[in-house]
């Protein structure tokens, strides 16, 4: 693969964390930890944080990327993502800086994740040029057996309908949760469709110590446990 764009997403509004993207885990800004990882890869040559915050762009020059600034109109709590990474692309096309077939998507909220991680998502979409490379971990909840849905009369059923006699988790098909480890996008596919499921789609495999997706207080708490717990453990 040639040397690929790097994107941060980061707008600065957060109902569920206020200022998630900047705040401070383990002493470093969380948004840090995106760049750092990127800069960890070297096909990743370019690395971008697109943002409406004045705040979170100061923070991201200081660790060394570069900013794009994300029009407001995008940047609303029901925004679609994919409408960030259009942007993200005519950016790139209107630069004439698009130098290969894809961009890669390192959000701030997944900063456990491994540079490994990152290495195999570049690899899975260069050996099978898909339209997009997801990241998954391993499900909570299943909808074939423990995953439920309420009606109109306040009764609730299955998601799926298990019609197999599933009455175990075992039995039930297996399942995965996405994770936002990172997304490998074909940078056609993204000028031309408006959902990521409108493509053909891959994935990789991240252990739920590095999935961690943080959205809540909760989240970030459980993150900031697992890195003391790794500390504790590299010095038995």
């Amino acid at each position: 693969m040639k040397k690929i764009a790097a994107f941060i997403f980061a707008r600065g509004g957060s109902k569920g964390l206020p200022g998630k993207n900047i705040l401070p885990l383990d002493g470093k800004p969380l948004l840090a930890y995106s760049i750092d990882q990127a800069k960890s890869i070297k096909r990743i040559n370019r690395i971008i944080v697109s943002t409406d915050s004045e705040e979170i762009a100061k923070v991201a020059l200081k660790f060394g990327a570069e900013i794009l600034m994300r029009p407001a109109n995008i940047c609303e709590d029901d925004s679609p993502e994919f409408l960030s990474w259009k942007h993200a692309v005519n950016y790139l096309n209107k630069e004439s800086l698009v130098t290969n077939d894809a961009i890669i998507s390192i959000p701030t909220t997944s900063p456990l994740r491994s540079s490994l991680d990152l290495e195999n998502c570049l690899d899975e979409f260069e050996k099978y040029k898909p339209d997009a490379v997801v990241t998954v971990t391993d499900a909570h909840r299943n909808p074939y057996f423990n995953m439920v849905e309420k009606k109109p009369n306040g009764e609730v059923s299955l998601v799926l309908d298990n019609k197999g006699g599933i009455n175990r988790r075992q039995d039930a098909p297996i399942m995965f949760d996405m994770t936002t480890v990172a997304y490998v996008l074909d940078v056609k596919f993204i000028m031309n469709h408006n959902h990521l499921f409108e493509g053909r789609i891959r994935s990789v495999y991240i252990p739920i110590e590095r999935s961690i997706d943080i959205d809540i207080d909760l989240d970030f708490k459980i993150a900031e446990l697992i890195i003391d717990s790794g500390k504790k453990n590299a010095v038995k």
